[in-house]
C-alpha cells in the first residue's frame, strides 16, 4: 500500500511539474509535438531513476557519514551531469540509432531541473525513504512528467490547428493551457 501511495500522489497530487513548478523549461520548450515529448519523456525517465539511485548512495553512504550534507546540491549536479554524459558516450558506441533518437534530449536533461529536484527530495528525512521507494518515488515522478508532456503537447498540437486570436497565439496560448492543466490537477489533491 505504502508504494501506492508513493505513486500516486507523485504522479497525479504532487506533479513535478504541475504541483511543484520544477522542469518548466523542457515543459514549455519542448512540448510543442507529441513525438518530441515522447523521446524526452523517455529520457527524462532514464536519467531520473539513475539519478536517483546514484545520489542516494552518495548522500547515505559518504555525505552523511562524513557530515557534509551541505555538499549536497553540488556533489548531485555533478553527478546528474556525469550520468548524462556517460550515458550519451554510451548511446553513442552501443546504439547509434537510439543515440540519434534521443540525442538533442540528452543535453537539455542536465539543465532540467525536475531531475535535480526528485533526488533531493529522495533523501529529504521526513519522506525517509529505503532506497527501493526512492526508486519508486523517481519513477513515478518521471511518469507524472511525462503525463504532464505528453498531455501539454497534444493540447498545443489542437490549438495550432484551431483558430486563436492573433494576440494569443504561441506562448500566452500555451500559459494558459498550463495554468489550467495546474487547475486540473489540484482535483486529485485529497486522493493521498
Amino acid at each position: 500500500m505504502e508504494y501506492i501511495v508513493i505513486i500516486i500522489g507523485a504522479i497525479f497530487v504532487n506533479n513535478i511539474v504541475l504541483a511543484q513548478f520544477l522542469g518548466i523549461c523542457p515543459y514549455i520548450g519542448v512540448s510543442s509535438k507529441v513525438s518530441t515529448s515522447i523521446g524526452m519523456s523517455g529520457a527524462v525517465m532514464f536519467v531520473m531513476t539513475l539519478a536517483t539511485i546514484v545520489t542516494y548512495l552518495i548522500y547515505n553512504y559518504v555525505l552523511v557519514p562524513f557530515d557534509v550534507t551541505y555538499l549536497q546540491t553540488i556533489s548531485y549536479i555533478l553527478v546528474i551531469a556525469s550520468l548524462v554524459q556517460m550515458v550519451e558516450i554510451v548511446l553513442k558506441k552501443v546504439s547509434p540509432p537510439l543515440y540519434q533518437a534521443l540525442g538533442i534530449f540528452l543535453p537539455l536533461i542536465v539543465t532540467n531541473c525536475a531531475i535535480l529536484g526528485v533526488t533531493i527530495l529522495a533523501v529529504r528525512p521526513d519522506f525517509d525513504y529505503t532506497l527501493i521507494q526512492g526508486v519508486v518515488f523517481a519513477i513515478a515522478n518521471a511518469i507524472g512528467f511525462a503525463l504532464a508532456i505528453i498531455l501539454f503537447a497534444g493540447i498545443r498540437e489542437h490549438l495550432d490547428m484551431v483558430d486563436v486570436p492573433k494576440d494569443m497565439r504561441g506562448a500566452p496560448a500555451a500559459f494558459v493551457v498550463a495554468g489550467i492543466m495546474a487547475l486540473a490537477f489540484m482535483g486529485f489533491t485529497g486522493i493521498v
